[in-house]
């Protein structure tokens, strides 16, 4: 399984050269699908959905599909998704990206659609990948999901959790003095990636790839 896990997108040039490096093929020849559903329930201004979308324009793939999970029957994204070399799930709100796997079913099928595409997550699309979607760590680092009070799976296709904006001004407690007081008592592995920043994962070996800041807390 190969995936590259951002913060924000495709923000530099390291991080385009491991996107295609995982793909195997050139940009002009590459197709993407963007699903954009996280995005859905976040309110206030997209432009960080903007920008994101003009990154992956610069890219010059040869085509960029959006399609909503939650938004359209199965059989018309599955069969876009099967035709795409790249799936890239956006940012957003990573409890409703991970429900709406779980209900379209896509978790079901995405292993195998995985097997020959590249995975590629921003933010809320990468952390759904852990085993868990990390509650306490969303309530005391991003402030979001005040209202829950359970947790829920992840796909469980790494065995780390990725804390995406790390020293980004606008989460002003995804910083190395916070999350080391956050995470005390837990077990496992943590890796911090600011917007600059990505994780390269071929068959579960991890490569930083980074213009940026990251941190890894074990």
């Amino acid at each position: 399984m190969k995936l590259l896990l951002t913060s924000g997108g495709i923000t530099n040039s390291s991080i385009s050269t491991a996107l295609f490096q995982l793909v195997g093929k050139k940009p002009e020849v590459t197709s993407l699908v963007l699903i954009p559903t996280a995005s859905n329930v976040q309110q206030g201004d997209k432009g960080w959905l903007i920008d994101d979308l003009v990154n992956l324009k610069k890219q010059n793939f040869r085509s960029i599909d959006i399609v909503d999970i939650s938004a359209i029957d199965r059989k018309l994204w599955n069969a876009r998704m099967e035709e795409a070399d790249v799936l890239y799930f956006g940012g957003g709100n990573r409890y409703h990206l991970m429900e709406w796997m779980t209900r379209s079913r896509l978790t079901e099928i995405l292993p195998g659609l995985l097997r020959e595409k590249v995975f590629v997550g921003m933010s809320a699309g990468s952390m759904v990948t852990g085993k868990r979607l990390g509650l306490g760590l969303s309530h005391s680092l991003y402030k979001d999901d005040l209202e829950r009070t359970d947790d829920i799976d992840g796909l469980g296709y790494v065995d780390f959790t990725f804390l995406p904006h790390f020293n980004n001004p606008y989460f002003v407690n995804v910083k190395n003095d916070i999350i080391e007081e956050a995470i005390r008592g837990m077990t496992g592995r943590l890796y911090a990636v600011d917007d600059q920043s990505a994780l390269k994962i071929v068959d579960n070996q991890v490569s930083v790839i980074s213009e940026g800041a990251w941190k890894v807390y074990q």
